[in-house]
């Protein structure tokens, strides 16, 4: 039982590895304008405090018991760190490690979108179509052939999926290599308004391989050799909600709510380059 409780204590903090890539991306702490002399919280705490906020999904105040620092001192860090766009520069440095290592599948990415709740409203939040009118926001995920997430934007909840690609492509964080002949890029989405949609991906280079719903599940048990490709956007989706904070939107301010979504998105890319303990 002890073990298991360390475990997952372990599990709500930063890793080690993860840490290590994080430091020196955080800009230079400030002089507090009143002459504070109270000496600024551990910035490893700070980024446990903020990680631990991801996974749970607990308010700011909550941290308060937690014994990691104060829910204050972790707010404050959280807001000039994601204001310096470090986790976004971390996002990017991790897909830079998983190319290196494992090689991002530029041929067969898939994109899809994920309804989310925003009770407290925002920018990009409003009333959600299909839940009774209910705020909620919209975010649209690009993934490469094995899942690992690298392109994301943020919308209104009614907001059609295939309004939001073109800024889901402008959005990756890393250089993606011009399709050729020879190595083509294909794109796997839901069934939607093909002729608009292929045009704007043609322009990027991609062809789009746009299967009505139901269509690849059924290609799966009756095709011999075929893989399921957009299924993989939908796995990494699934592996996001796991982090509470981001399954439903708190943060009003839409760049508090994508530097949560870009630090989710750099532990899963470097989960999957094989790089966390």
């Amino acid at each position: 039982m002890h073990d298991d409780h360390a475990k997952v204590h372990r599990d709500w903090r930063i890793p080690n590895e993860l840490w290590a890539r994080i430091e020196p991306l955080l800009p230079p702490h400030k002089a507090h304008p009143l002459g504070c002399r109270r000496p600024r919280v551990e910035d490893r705490k700070a980024m446990d405090a903020i990680f631990f906020v991801l996974r749970t999904g607990c308010q700011w105040n909550a941290l308060q018991n937690t014994g990691i620092c104060s829910s204050r001192s972790a707010h404050r860090c959280f807001q000039e760190w994601a204001a310096a766009d470090v986790f976004l520069a971390l996002w990017q440095q991790c897909l830079t490690a998983y190319e290196a290592l494992q090689g991002i599948e530029w041929e067969w990415l898939a994109m899809d979108g994920a309804m989310t709740k925003a009770p407290l409203g925002g920018k990009t939040a409003d009333k959600h179509p299909t839940d009774r009118g209910k705020i909620g926001t919209k975010r649209s995920l690009l993934a490469d052939g094995g899942g690992v997430p690298i392109g994301l934007a943020v919308e209104g909840a009614d907001r059609n999926d295939f309004k939001m690609v073109e800024a889901t492509l402008t959005s990756i964080p890393i250089e993606r290599p011009a399709p050729t002949p020879a190595q083509p890029q294909g794109m796997c989405l839901d069934k939607g308004d093909d002729d608009e949609v292929r045009e704007l991906l043609a322009k990027f280079g991609l062809t789009a391989h746009i299967r009505a719903r139901g269509e690849e599940s059924k290609a799966l048990t009756q095709e011999a050799g075929f893989k399921a490709s957009r299924w993989v956007v939908e796995h990494t989706h699934s592996g996001m909600n796991r982090f509470r904070r981001v399954l439903i939107r708190w943060d009003k301010t839409v760049r508090h709510y994508l530097a949560f979504l870009h630090l989710a998105c750099a532990y899963i890319t470097y989960r999957q380059a094989g790089l966390l303990g």
